[in-house]
């Protein structure tokens, strides 16, 4: 989908309604003001009045406000910025895990080794936004879902959004919505009463939430793999397959969360080439609400949900090896990680010894939740605890920032510095890089062998495949070789 330039066909499918382009573009309407995902059900425009944009947020930037119908600020990402791995795609990855509301774009552009001006520049000129209104538009729809669904007083709500003040609060919210905030949430439907409050402020009942996917998505596997990776302490799926939950503990910047993913939404149709998007239900509790756009950003990336799976299923069909396997799993996801540091230690040390590190280093829940008492430790507490071996090592470079594996992170940059700790292999290293880093494109299989390149660039869900269908891959010098 990241191929689409052409007006042309871009108009071809705001007219055919297609939800397969919803997040790859938004389109405007210079007659009535407003943007759209493609697939909005409104009457279609004259081809002579729309307009085309990367982001919703360089509509906004336009002067354009979000359609009500449609609510194109709810789309899935877009897959390219996961995808790419140049300064534009790892910007998005961090602006989408709040370092410009947390750090400014002075932040972003160190992270990035590139000067505020550059970074600036690159993101309009590709985007049409810069950071500020990219971050701004996030913040505007963090605002919205909290607005719709919680009993939190407006004014907090401004602030948990990430906003300086109400009064820039209420102005985005006019500008993005043409709505006050007041107005965002008398609106809502089904809208809750007061409701109970948690002593911290939180609804008791958490923030439910709606988790947007494109295409379709096989939902077994992904639990099936956090089901058996799931650490006692932090981790636990309950339930029986095709009605699971998973249930986790959070590490954020400015506090702590659980969160809850249904595998199956209750009556609800799974997508049809018609209606080819769907979502997981997930309810989120935080000490700090201020970590909403963060946590959701993690989650979306543990459970691949702005993937494009039209684009990987058509490439790995191609193959007469992976056809069958596509065609029986369309929309199979590669997972990536809700904390990639705990992932990375997860890598080096195992499930078992994962829980030894929890038990002994793990911090604490101030109101345990179950069996999810502590969230993961920090590479600090480790690399001081238990500075020896590869764990020690790891754990080190983690603390002191000689290795990156934020969203933002140069992937070739942390796979070379994993490689250079002591007692790291290769195989490892590809676990870290598909799963904490997200690369779609990862070529070391099970055991450290490489997979053909004629399955790039989704060579990372490729192998996903092989392990859904219970293959095991060896690969000779000139062939691949798959055995049941």
């Amino acid at each position: 989908m990241g191929g689409v330039t052409k007006e042309e066909t871009r108009y071809e499918a705001v007219r055919s309604r297609d939800a397969r382009f919803d997040g790859v573009f938004f389109f405007a309407v210079e007659t009535t003001g407003i943007y759209c995902r493609p697939s909005c059900p409104a009457v279609t425009p004259k081809r002579r009045n729309v307009r085309y944009y990367a982001t919703a947020a360089a509509a906004q930037s336009s002067g354009f406000r979000a359609c009500r119908r449609c609510r194109p600020d709810a789309v899935p990402g877009s897959a390219e910025w996961n995808v790419r791995a140049d300064v534009v795609g790892r910007a998005m990855r961090m602006i989408g895990d709040g370092v410009v509301d947390r750090e400014g774009v002075s932040g972003l552009a160190i992270r990035l080794g590139y000067s505020a001006r550059q970074v600036q520049r690159q993101l309009t000129a590709e985007l049409g936004a810069g950071p500020v209104a990219l971050a701004r538009a996030q913040r505007a729809h963090t605002a919205r879902v909290l607005l719709q669904t919680t009993a939190l007083p407006i004014t907090e709500i401004a602030f948990a959004a990430g906003f300086a003040s109400v009064r820039q609060f209420n102005d985005t919210m006019r500008a993005v919505y043409a709505s006050t905030p007041s107005e965002l949430r008398a609106a809502a439907p089904g809208r809750r009463g007061a409701g109970a409050r948690d002593a911290d402020g939180t609804p008791s009942a958490g923030i439910p939430l709606r988790l947007a996917h494109r295409g379709p998505y096989q939902s077994g596997p992904v639990f099936d793999l956090l089901a058996a990776e799931a650490v006692p302490g932090i981790e636990v799926v309950a339930g029986a397959p095709g009605s699971r939950t998973y249930r986790r503990t959070l590490r954020l910047p400015y506090g702590t969360g659980i969160v809850a993913v249904d595998e199956r939404r209750s009556g609800r149709r799974a997508p049809t080439s018609n209606h080819p998007s769907g979502w997981l239900d997930a309810r989120l509790h935080l000490t700090d609400l201020r970590d909403l756009t963060t946590a959701v950003q993690r989650l979306r990336r543990l459970f691949d949900l702005d993937a494009d799976p039209y684009a990987v299923d058509e490439r790995l069909a191609a193959d007469p090896l992976l056809a069958p396997l596509v065609a029986a799993r369309p929309g199979l996801r590669s997972p990536g990680a809700a904390d990639p540091e705990e992932l990375a230690v997860r890598a080096v040390v195992g499930r078992n010894e994962a829980e030894r590190l929890v038990r002994a280093y793990g911090k604490a829940l101030d109101a345990p939740c179950g069996t999810l008492t502590h969230v993961f430790p920090e590479p600090a507490v480790l690399a001081e605890a238990e500075p020896e071996g590869t764990l020690g090592a790891l754990a080190a470079a983690l603390a002191d920032g000689r290795l990156r594996l934020d969203a933002g992170a140069d992937r070739d940059d942390a796979a070379s510095a994993l490689l250079a700790l002591p007692g790291m292999d290769p195989h490892t290293v590809a676990v870290i890089r598909a799963r904490a880093l997200g690369d779609p494109d990862v070529a070391v299989g099970p055991p450290g062998e490489q997979v053909p390149d004629s399955w790039r660039p989704w060579r990372s869900y490729a192998l996903r495949h092989l392990k859904a269908a219970g293959h095991q891959v060896t690969v000779n010098t000139s062939e691949l070789e798959v055995d049941e």
